[in-house]
């Protein structure tokens, strides 16, 4: 869901007015906003087995996979380097302990360690392959997408050039082993699959 042209126009008036729309948008509806490439992007909330996917991946990297000093968090947003007003709000984001304390609204990119998207049902491929290319504009070092509609998981690494260099593809049954700072593997096993869908 894009912002119409009228509102484009006034939201460009100066820095920072599209931020503005986007919280209130939030607050009004309950729809995670993002601003990317100077567009609000607008996702519905998520069902309850996108949910199920975040809780069980986030008690796994809380009990085996964070470095001493990081953590893990849901609802927290990083900026995007091309525009001032461009954000986007992983499912997950692991960021140094010091976040909590912080007063600001949007984290650092190059604090983050790792950002996880759990694909929702409606995304389109573009959409998918655009939301890989903004993390890796920002430089984010470990982009992990889940994809309940085919039980399958991608690990992105080493963004260079606006590109990620190493992508690596898993099934759901097939562990993540992440790349250091990390500790070890998250495994897949029962991660929910949205519909019908069968495990492979």
């Amino acid at each position: 869901m894009s912002l119409s042209p009228d509102a484009w126009t006034r939201a460009h008036a100066r820095p920072g007015y599209l931020r503005e729309i986007a919280e209130k948008i939030e607050d009004a509806t309950g729809l995670r906003v993002q601003i990317v490439g100077g567009k609000l992007v607008m996702s519905p909330t998520p069902r309850g087995k996108h949910a199920g996917v975040v809780k069980r991946l986030r008690r796994q990297l809380e009990s085996a996979v964070l470095p001493e000093g990081l953590d893990v968090y849901e609802v927290s947003s990083i900026a995007l380097p091309e525009d001032p007003d461009d954000y986007v709000t992983p499912d997950l984001i692991v960021l140094p302990e010091e976040w909590e304390e912080d007063d600001n609204w949007l984290a650092d990119p190059e604090d983050s360690a790792l950002a996880v998207e759990v694909i929702s049902p409606s995304e389109k491929s573009r959409e998918i392959r655009d939301k890989a290319d903004w993390y890796a504009v920002a430089r984010v070092p470990v982009l992990l997408v889940i994809d309940p509609r085919h039980a399958t998981w991608t690990l992105h690494t080493h963004p260079d050039n606006g590109a990620y260099q190493d992508v690596l593809p898993g099934k759901f049954g097939e562990p993540v082993r992440l790349p250091e700072p990390f500790g070890g593997e998250v495994a897949t096993d029962d991660f929910p699959v949205y519909g019908e869908a069968q495990r492979p």
